[in-house]
């Protein structure tokens, strides 16, 4: 499937065969298309946790308000991002690039965010928005479903997954294969609404 075949094939589904596993080979395509997404300063602030224990995704289930994705998904990700990754070693970020780069970059990256927890979680966010959609659509092309979660308490899947405090939950992905198609598409606002030109 192309990638715009991908986009707008993708739907986000709550049903998922049970019995059906994404073969490893794919699941590895999977992740290593979906670090490909961008982070601001090539921060690759994400972390991706792959959920593999029954018990741990009943537990995420009940806290997930009993939906039913969670444990009969083939992949359940929760998508994390390091706040902090500002402050870690930055110039690991950089290694290899020609040294005019890394002379241009890295020391502008920690007194970008150090001050500003708010840009912190910000870009946390970003960079796990972005990914999740690299994922869902790689996920589309393989004609794999997906569905983007935040019906959840965070706080309670971060005990679960015993999430550094330095990091947060942005959202979790389902990946499988439907039973049940997704809803239809409705509700589409006005083109005039969307798409602003130069200025509100």
């Amino acid at each position: 499937m192309n990638t715009h075949e991908a986009i707008r094939a993708r739907r986000a589904v709550k049903h998922y065969d049970p019995e059906f596993v994404i073969p490893p080979e794919h699941e590895r395509e999977l992740f290593d298309l979906t670090r490909q997404s961008p982070t601001s300063f090539n921060m690759q602030n994400w972390r991706f946790v792959v959920v593999k224990d029954k018990q741990k995704r009943e537990q995420i289930r009940k806290a997930a308000w009993g939906q039913a994705q969670i444990t009969e998904a083939s992949l359940l990700v929760i998508l994390c991002a390091d706040t902090k990754a500002h402050a870690k070693d930055p110039a690991r970020y950089w290694a290899g690039a020609p040294q005019a780069a890394q002379d241009a970059l890295v020391p502008n990256i920690t007194p970008f965010y150090e001050a500003e927890p708010q840009k912190q979680r910000d870009e946390a966010m970003r960079s796990v928005g972005i990914a999740a959609q690299t994922l869902m659509l790689a996920a589309k092309a393989y004609d794999y479903d997906s569905c983007p979660m935040i019906g959840f308490d965070a706080g309670e899947v971060a005990k679960i997954i015993n999430l550094p405090e330095d990091h947060v939950i942005g959202m979790i992905v389902t990946i499988g294969k439907a039973i049940k198609p997704a809803w239809p598409k409705t509700g589409a606002l006005p083109d005039e609404e969307i798409f602003i030109t130069d200025s509100f």
